[in-house]
């Protein structure tokens, strides 16, 4: 199968500036995620899509692509990963006669992806021709049952109780709770998913679990003492 990787990173982060480019144990933030998927054995074809051309450059260093500069429309912090990856699948058909059967979504923003995430979840779709798209999960860290939300000037369970069939679920231990998953890392589409379909899962979805240890996902300053905390560990092993 081709399998095109893409690394979405743009550059106009809220909540850290320049966040997809700052230093992590002496590398820039985007060159973790960058070397994993070199190291892959699925993957055929590594693409950054930025909005910047310092990315770009940073990116090459190393060993991705950086063909095209991903157009403004496409750059907001409002724009779903949906939009950018579709650009990138469809400019690598048209500009370089490469269409992919598996697109992946390769966020810099999870340093701890491995080679062996990425291979696991490529691996899914080989092995199911049924399945849409496949992903890392990992335990969540807070169960939905125990989230809340707000109506205004008073707090209500953030789901009711005639959807989580409890009463006052809030209240119970978690184990009594139906397992409760989040997505962190890799996104593995089918060509049909991402291009023709236009979805960025499909209704049948392979999963690859993955513990907690590996999987953080960078937003803010705190995740990044976290990230470096786990990185140092796996690197001492």
């Amino acid at each position: 199968m081709k399998v095109l990787g893409v690394i979405g990173a743009r550059s106009g982060s809220r909540s850290i500036p320049h966040k997809n480019i700052k230093p992590l144990l002496g590398k820039p933030l985007l060159a973790w995620v960058t070397e994993a998927a070199k190291q892959s054995k699925s993957v055929t074809r590594l693409i950054i899509s930025t909005d910047s051309p310092e990315y770009a450059e940073v990116a090459k260093k190393y060993g991705a692509e950086a063909l095209f500069i991903r157009p403004t429309e496409l750059s907001g912090d409002s724009i779903p990963d949906f939009d950018y990856l579709y650009h990138a699948a469809l400019w690598m058909k048209e500009h370089e006669n490469f269409q992919a059967d598996i697109i992946l979504r390769l966020p810099p923003t999870t340093p701890l992806c491995t080679p062996e995430h990425i291979d696991a979840c490529v691996k899914l779709l080989e092995d199911d021709p049924e399945a849409d798209s496949s992903r890392t999960i990992t335990p969540a860290s807070k169960h939905p049952y125990k989230l809340w939300r707000t109506n205004g000037e008073y707090l209500e369970p953030f789901l009711s109780e005639e959807f989580t069939g409890l009463k006052d679920a809030h209240n119970m231990p978690r184990q009594a709770f139906p397992k409760a998953l989040s997505h962190v890392d890799v996104i593995a589409l089918r060509w049909k998913t991402l291009v023709e379909d236009q979805s960025m899962a499909g209704k049948k979805i392979r999963y690859h679990e993955i513990p907690k240890t590996e999987a953080v996902d960078i937003d803010t300053d705190v995740d990044f003492v976290v990230a470096e905390e786990l990185l140092k560990r796996r690197l001492s092993k």
